[in-house]
């Protein structure tokens, strides 16, 4: 069941996703060479809690940290460790905060010192983040999210994670619907949108192909079975009459 959410209720979620693109812009940019995944980590707890909410993931069994960090050939729930950041990686930070009974989700992937090739991988990834936020207006449904994400991601050559996707959010962390980043049946087969629907589009994609492994022992990082780099990029919205606002801006 779709939980549609009421004008005030939308309006808590904007100031938890203030409250979460605050914290994670802070912790992108000290993201650098030298600094340890769990520095982050604690980083980013450290600001959710001063500003008078909660890390949303650790809401979540058995998870017991604020960040989800993706560095390298990890695509998702990458566990925060003592790993401090090289010149070159690649680092996808998840991070989510939990704000009067709401939850926002929002990621975003940088490079630790730019390179071209990287840096064409990365823009396309959030290009089709945009673009497919566009698409989240009622009327149209969710296959014109998906689509989208899948035409600019397999356009330049990349590999779209089809076990991995976007979803709704809001009193939980993970709602319905679904939203994939590909599309997997007839766009008039998926969810319709509808006015205070409430969800998080991610574009989660590699730069190599499409298969992922679960073998990590710690029972959460989900990497690139070829070893190659992957990139996330997603963002919480609401959509309203006349389209969507951004909740995590």
């Amino acid at each position: 069941m779709i939980n549609i959410k009421t004008d005030k209720e939308i309006e808590s979620m904007v100031k938890g996703g203030k409250i979460l693109v605050d914290v994670l812009s802070a912790v992108l940019r000290y993201a650098k060479q030298g600094v340890s995944e769990l520095e982050l980590d604690a980083m980013a707890e450290k600001l959710i809690r001063e500003k008078g909410a909660e890390p949303g993931f650790k809401k979540i069994k058995g998870y017991n940290h604020t960040i989800c960090i993706s560095t390298n050939d990890v695509v998702v729930h990458g566990v925060p460790t003592s790993y401090k950041l090289k010149e070159g990686d690649i680092v996808g930070i998840d991070c989510g905060v939990f704000y009067k009974g709401f939850h926002t989700d929002a990621a975003h992937t940088i490079q630790v010192k730019n390179s071209e090739g990287v840096n064409k991988f990365l823009k396309t990834g959030e290009q089709a983040l945009w673009e497919a936020i566009k698409q989240a207006k009622p009327g149209n449904r969710i296959g014109h999210i998906s689509k989208t994400i899948q035409d600019i991601i397999e356009g330049a050559g990349y590999s779209v994670v089809r076990s991995l996707i976007g979803h709704g959010v809001g009193r939980q962390l993970h709602e319905e619907p679904e939203v994939p980043g590909f599309l997997n049946r007839k766009i008039e087969k998926t969810p319709l949108l509808v006015e205070g629907m409430t969800i998080a589009v991610e574009v989660i994609y590699n730069m190599g192909k499409k298969e992922v492994k679960y073998g990590n022992k710690d029972g959460w990082t989900i990497s690139t079975a070829d070893g190659s780099i992957s990139g996330l990029f997603e963002r919480t919205i609401a959509l309203i009459k006349d389209g969507n606002i951004l909740i995590t801006k």
